[in-house]
């Protein structure tokens, strides 16, 4: 998927035949080894990767996440999409990704935080607040990063810029969390303010009521908008006047799901996508969104907060048939952007007030919105396409002016 979207956008922009390999592989990737003795004194074997992709434009920057599914192919492709991520935000990274092969519900905090020590232990090499600088992703969160942190400042000195999304208490940046969600609000407020619109009674519809999805859904009724459908992991619900989103966050926050709120219809999984709504935001897994199940896909907007979420045929069929589409390298780059403001406090050793933050994070994110939207009017593609093509300008620039290319 990664590779078809950055060939469509290489075409968009006539790039020189021999950059293509340069700018579709990997830098570096790194396969290891990450062996945890178990509460119960057996010893298991767990694969960690960290992929950097490409460093042209600043240190690597992405996530680490902790699942079973997760492989070197995957690591690979949102390394890759890190990098067009960084560079359509104009922020001064690269790209990189990593995780490890893992269930974090299955171990006990003890066991987790071996994991994460080890895993940081084997990769350190390759690691550095100039080098490449690890984040939260899905399954990890600021506690892991605190150890991430600490496990790398054993070796080196005490390092707060070696890792982003930590702990407030721990150097981390307030606003940092909810970044990614208020980001994917910031992003479709200024695609419908381009259509004289405003949020104020928009229906959204949300796919995942995580970390992204709970922030998305608090900023956007701040904002005037309804949510009347969200779902996890264990089913979804709807209610055309408008759930009560504190009420859900402090289900899913209280290790319950929202399936249990009061007054609403209960809908399976998978039905949230395909709910009547003027904005869908796919907040979970990747490839929810198919040439199956596209026909049936009722909003007006796609606002990608999950990465992947929409198969390549899905986008094309969706926006022939007039569904507009915010890309997840655009309407999720609010954490990223977010971890560039704490990284940059780190290094400076000075924190800013979370309305600083925030204040920033929308006109990051509202001038990328404006740059995708005005290049996919220029060249005529969709806004996808557009906002590879920029990405893949920007880097491709910064490559051949560092002579690596």
């Amino acid at each position: 998927m990664v590779t078809r979207y950055f060939r469509e956008a290489a075409e968009t922009i006539d790039l020189p035949d021999h950059l293509y390999e340069v700018l579709e592989t990997s830098y570096r990737e790194t396969d290891v080894q990450v062996p945890v003795h178990k509460d119960d004194g057996s010893l298991a074997i767990y694969r960690g990767y960290r992929v950097q992709h490409n460093g042209a434009r600043g240190p690597y920057k992405g996530g680490i996440r902790y699942h079973p599914a997760v492989d070197i192919n995957e690591v690979r492709a949102l390394a890759s999409l890190m990098t067009w991520k960084t560079a359509l935000l104009n922020l001064p990274f690269g790209g990189a990704k990593g995780g490890v092969n893992v269930d974090p519900s299955e171990l006990s905090e003890r066991e987790l935080e071996a994991l994460t020590r080890r895993f940081t232990q084997s990769i350190s090499h390759i690691l550095g607040p100039y080098r490449d600088v690890p984040a939260p992703d899905m399954n990890t969160n600021p506690q892991v990063m605190a150890w991430l942190m600490d496990a790398y400042s054993a070796k080196a000195g005490y390092t707060p810029a070696i890792v982003t999304g930590k702990p407030v208490a721990f150097g981390g940046a307030p606003g940092r969390r909810e970044a990614t969600g208020r980001g994917v609000v910031f992003t479709l407020e200024q695609a419908l303010h381009r259509e004289g619109r405003t949020l104020e009674g928009v229906d959204i519809a949300i796919q995942g009521f995580g970390n992204v999805g709970t922030w998305a859904a608090k900023t956007a009724v701040e904002k005037g908008a309804r949510i009347v459908a969200i779902s996890d992991i264990e089913g979804g619900v709807r209610r055309d006047d408008g759930i009560d989103v504190d009420a859900a966050i402090a289900l899913v926050a209280a290790g319950r799901s929202v399936i249990e709120l009061p007054d609403v219809d209960q809908l399976e999984g998978g039905e949230v996508l395909l709910t009547a709504c003027d904005v869908l935001i796919p907040a979970a897994l990747g490839e929810v969104i198919t040439k199956e199940n596209q026909d049936d896909v009722q909003a007006e907007w796609i606002v990608e907060g999950a990465n992947n979420p929409t198969t390549p045929d899905a986008d094309q069929a969706l926006h022939d048939r007039g569904v507009k589409i915010i890309p997840d390298i655009l309407a999720n780059g609010g954490g990223v952007t977010g971890s560039y403001f704490e990284w940059t406090q780190n290094i400076q050793q000075f924190t800013w007030e979370e309305a600083i933050f925030n204040e920033r994070l929308e006109k990051r994110m509202k001038r990328a919105v404006d740059e995708t939207l005005d290049a996919a009017e220029r060249w005529d593609v969709r806004p996808r396409r557009a906002a590879f093509a920029i990405a893949i300008e920007r880097v491709a620039e910064a490559a051949h002016m560092r002579g690596y290319v």
